[in-house]
C-alpha cells in the first residue's frame, strides 16, 4: 500500500540521515560481479531440508558482516551501493557545470547537490537557516496563531500535530481529494509511547536525553531544555494514545471516513480547520478523507487543553528535528546518535557524498531519473522485463482459474482486475514538471523548503481533478517495486531491473526466482488481504462473493498463525497480523513465477543442472539469494515492531514451507523443519 505523503524534507530524511564526514570514494567496495547463483552464498554443513535459508545464503552472511555505516546489510543495500556509484557521476558531472543554462536539470541537480555538500557553509550557518521559523512560533499568542504556524510548517519544512496530503478516493478511485492523517510523533510509531516493556521504557528515555541534547543546541539551559523534553514527551503521547495501531491501519474501510469541512469541524471542534485550510491555500478543500476520526477529534482537545507556551516547545522541537540532519555537525551527530545509533543500531554516519545524493534524489528524483535511465537502463531490458511481466499475469491467470474456493463469478472478477494492471517498468512516460521550482547554490535549508512547498502546492493542485496515471511513486534509481490499489498498478523501477534481481546473463531458474517472484509479489498485492478489496478500477468495494471471502480469509488466517510462531529475537515474535499482506504476496509471487518458469520451459530442452543444481533448485536458491540480510539487533526489533515486512530469514524459509514444488525440488519430506504438514499449510493462490 503507498504511504502518505510524498514531502522533500521528510523523505530524505526516511532515505539517509546526515553526515559531517567527507569521504573520497565510496565505503563500501563494489561487488564482483557473478551471473546467476553464486556458489560462495551457500553452507553445505547445514541441511536445506531443516533450514534453507542458511543453506543457501550461509555463506554470503559469514562473509559479509554490517558495514558501520548500515543497521542491515543484504543484495537490497549491494544493488543500492552500486547505483549510488552510478549516481555520483551523474551528479558530480552536473555539480561541475557552474554556467549550466538556469533552470535546466543540470542546473538545478548540480546546484542542489552542491548545496547538500558544501560542508563549509552549514558549520558557518549553523540554526541560522531556521530563525524566521523559530521567529513564528515564538510570535504564536493564541490559538488563531497555533493553527496558522502548523498549516505554515505544513507547507514548507514539517509534519507537526498530524499530516496532510492528496490522494485518490478510495471509493471513487477517479478522482483525487484532500487527506488528514493521523502523526505529530518524534518516535517511529505510536507502541514505541505506549509499550511498558524494558525494551521501550528504555528507549523513551534515550528519546528523552535527546530530545533535551536538541534543545539545549538551540540555547536552551540545562534546566529549561529537561523541561522542555518533558513537555514533548507528554503532547506525542497523548497523540500516540489516540492513534490506530499500524495493524488497525491495514483495513482500508476502517481509514476511509469521507467529510465535508464543515463535518470535521463538527466532529473535531477545537482546532480551527476552516483557517488551517486557508493557512495551507485550500480554503475550499471539498470532500476531506479523515483516516483516523478519533486522533482528530483528540488534537481538537489538546488545542483546547494545552498551554500556548507548550505548543510553542512541541512546534519547535518538530521544526529542529525536522532539519536537524541538514545543519551544522552538531545537530547532524545527534540526529544520527538517536535515530541511527541507538534506534537501528548503526555505528557509523554514512559519508556526506552519499546523504547529499540520496537527498537530491529524493528531492529531484525525476530529474536525476532522466540521465540516469539514458546511461544505466536499456530499452533491451525494459522489452524482456515486460515480456515476463506478461508470463507472471498468463501464469496467475491460470492459477485463478484452478481455485477450487472460488466461485465462477468472483473468478471472472479477478481475471478483469489481473487482466487490467497497469505495469509501468523503468521510467514514466510523463517526467514531472519542474519548471517552477527554484533552486540554487546557497542554503541547503532554502532550497529544501522551496522544494517542499512546491511538492505541497502540487499536492493541492491535485485535489478535486481526475486522476494522473502517469505519475510514479518512486523514482527511476530506487532498488525496490509497488503495487498501488487505487491505481491497479504494478510499478518495476528501473534500479531494481539488475543483478542479483535481474540478469540478462543468468539462467531462466534464477531470473524466475528473481524479478519473476517479485513482480509475482507485486500482482499478488492486488489479491491479497488488503488490495482484494480494490475492484479493477481501484475503488474499494467488496466484489467478492461472501462465501469466496469468508474461504480466502480462513486460508490466510493459516498463514497469519505461522508468522506469528516466528522469533524474531529474545522473546519478541514477528506480528502475523501486520505482515499478513508481505507474507500473501511472497507465497503467491513465487508460487506464481514457479508455474511461470514451467511454462517458459514447455517445448524446449531440458537444461542440464548448473554447478550441481536443476533448474527447479535454482529458482529456490535465486529466491534465498534476494532475501540475503545481515541485521543489526536494535534493527530487528525496529522492524518487528514497524515493518509489514517479515524478516528476511523468515520470507525465505516461511513461504517455502508451505510449497510442494519446494518439497519436491529438494527432496524434502515430512516432518522435516522446511515441510508445513498438511493440515497447517497455507495454500491460497
Amino acid at each position: 500500500m503507498r504511504s502518505a505523503a510524498n514531502r522533500a524534507i521528510t523523505l530524505a530524511i526516511v532515505l539517509i540521515f546526515a553526515s559531517c564526514t567527507l569521504a573520497a570514494q565510496p565505503s563500501v567496495p563494489p561487488p564482483t560481479a557473478v551471473h546467476g547463483f553464486d556458489m560462495k552464498n551457500l553452507d553445505k554443513t547445514v541441511d536445506p531440508t531443516k533450514d534453507f535459508y542458511r543453506y543457501a545464503i550461509g555463506g554470503w552472511l559469514a562473509a559479509n558482516p554490517i558495514p558501520p555505516e548500515y543497521s542491515r546489510w543484504g543484495s537490497f543495500n549491494e544493488l543500492n551501493e552500486k547505483n549510488l556509484r552510478d549516481l555520483r557521476e551523474i551528479m558530480d558531472e552536473a555539480a561541475a557545470q557552474k554556467d549550466a543554462p538556469k533552470g535546466s536539470a543540470a542546473q538545478k541537480v548540480g546546484d542542489f547537490y552542491a548545496s547538500a555538500m558544501d560542508s563549509v557553509r552549514r558549520e558557518e550557518e549553523g540554526v541560522q537557516p531556521l530563525n524566521d521559523e523559530f521567529g513564528r512560533i515564538a510570535s504564536i499568542k493564541g490559538p488563531a496563531d497555533l493553527v496558522a504556524v502548523v498549516a505554515h510548517q505544513h507547507v514548507v519544512i514539517a509534519n507537526p500535530v498530524f499530516q496532510f496530503y492528496s490522494d485518490q478516493d478510495a471509493k471513487n478511485a477517479n478522482i483525487v481529494i484532500a487527506q488528514l492523517q493521523q502523526g505529530g510523533l518524534g518516535l517511529p510509531d505510536r507502541d514505541y509511547y505506549t509499550k511498558e516493556d524494558d525494551k521501550s521504557k528504555e528507549i523513551r528515555r534515550h528519546y528523552l536525553e535527546h530530545v533535551g541534547k536538541m534543545f539545549a543546541l538551540l540555547g536552551d539551559d540545562t534546566t529549561a531544555a529537561a523541561k522542555h523534553a518533558n513537555t514533548v514527551m507528554a503532547i506525542e503521547t497523548r497523540f500516540a494514545k489516540a492513534s490506530m495501531t499500524l495493524v488497525e491501519q491495514r483495513d482500508p474501510n476502517a481509514t476511509y471516513n469521507r467529510m465535508t469541512l464543515e463535518e470535521l469541524a463538527a466532529r473535531a471542534p477545537g482546532f480551527d480547520w476552516r483557517e488551517y485550510f486557508k493557512g495551507i491555500g485550500e480554503s475550499e478543500p471539498g470532500p476531506i478523507n479523515v483516516a483516523q476520526p478519533a486522533f482528530f477529534k483528540e488534537v481538537g482537545v489538546m488545542a483546547k487543553e494545552i498551554p500556548i507556551a507548550d505548543w510553542k516547545t512541541y512546534l519547535r522541537w518538530q521544526l529542529v528535528t525536522a532539519a536537524a540532519p541538514w545543519l551544522s555537525s552538531p545537530f547532524v551527530i545527534e540526529s544520527f546518535r538517536f535515530h541511527q545509533n541507538i534506534l537501528t543500531g548503526a555505528k557509523e554516519i554514512q559519508p556526506r557524498w552519499k546523504r547529499a545524493l540520496n537527498l537530491t534524489n529524493g528531492t529531484l528524483g525525476e530529474l536525476v531519473g532522466i540521465e540516469y535511465v539514458k546511461k544505466h537502463f536499456t530499452p533491451e531490458a525494459k522489452a524482456r522485463a515486460k515480456a515476463m511481466v506478461e508470463n507472471l499475469r498468463e501464469a496467475f491467470r491460470a492459477r485463478i482459474k484452478t481455485r477450487d474456493w472460488m466461485s465462477d463469478s468472483t473468478k471472472a472478477l479477478a481475471l478483469a482486475k489481473l487482466d487490467s494492471f497497469k505495469v509501468k517498468i523503468g521510467y514514466p512516460d510523463k517526467w514531472k514538471d519542474y519548471s517552477t521550482l527554484a533552486i540554487d547554490r546557497g542554503s541547503l535549508i532554502a532550497n529544501l523548503m522551496r522544494a517542499s512547498a512546491f511538492e505541497f502546492q502540487r499536492q493541492l493542485n491535485d485535489i478535486g481533478k481526475p486522476v494522473d496515471r502517469t505519475k510514479w511513486g518512486m523514482t527511476p534509481p530506487t532498488v525496490n517495486a509497488y503495487y498501488n490499489p487505487l491505481m491497479n498498478e504494478i510499478v518495476f523501477p528501473a534500479g531494481i531491473l539488475q543483478p542479483p534481481f535481474f540478469d540478462p546473463e543468468a539462467d531462466d531458474a534464477v531470473n524466475y526466482g528473481g524479478i519473476g517472484a517479485v513482480i509475482g509479489h507485486e500482482m499478488t498485492h492486488g489479491f491479497d488481504d488488503q488490495g482484494s478489496q480494490f475492484d479493477a478500477r481501484g475503488n474499494l468495494r467488496e466484489w467478492w462473493a461472501a462465501a469466496d471471502r469468508e474461504a480466502f480469509t480462513k486460508r490466510a488466517e493459516r498463514l497469519r498463525q505461522q508468522f506469528d510462531q516466528y522469533v524474531g529475537i529474545d522473546t519478541v515474535h514477528v506480528n502475523g497480523k501486520l505482515t499478513l499482506g508481505e507474507n500473501i504476496a511472497d507465497l503467491g509471487g513465487l508460487t506464481i513465477a514457479f508455474a511461470a518458469l514451467k511454462k517458459a520451459e514447455a517445448g524446449k530442452p531440458a537444461v542440464p543442472a548448473i554447478d550441481g543444481f536443476t533448474q527447479d533448485q535454482r529458482f529456490f536458491l535465486a529466491w534465498a539469494q534476494i532475501w540475503r540480510s545481515n541485521y543489526r539487533p536494535e534493527e530487528i526489533r525496529r522492524r518487528l515492531m514497524t515493518d509489514f515486512h517479515s524478516l528476511s530469514e523468515f520470507r525465505v524459509n516461511g513461504p517455502l514451507s508451505d510449497l510442494a514444488e519446494f518439497e519436491k525440488a529438494f527432496g524434502a519430506k515430512a516432518g522435516d523443519p522446511m515441510v508445513r504438514p498438511e493440515q497447517v499449510r497455507a495454500v491460497i493462490w
